[in-house]
């Protein structure tokens, strides 16, 4: 899962460069493809990275919790 969270932010990395040249250069599509990154960030990048931190619950020792709802 590590190995491909590292492939899949290489790849956000380089769409991202590739879309900073075109804006660079004035492509007509440019903008699509910086908009095109962002969701492919936001939809298949995060939710996976979001998955593999939480699913073995890391998170419990940082949620506080009061004595009424222990018993």
């Amino acid at each position: 899962m590590k190995t491909l969270i590292k492939i899949l932010f290489v790849i956000f990395l380089i769409w991202m460069a590739t879309g900073i040249y075109l804006l660079n250069i004035q492509h007509e599509k440019a903008q699509i493809i910086m908009g095109l990154g962002v969701l492919y960030m936001s939809f298949i990048l995060m939710p996976i990275f979001i998955y593999h931190r939480y699913k073995d619950g890391k998170y419990k020792k940082y949620v506080i919790q009061n004595e009424k709802d222990k018993e």
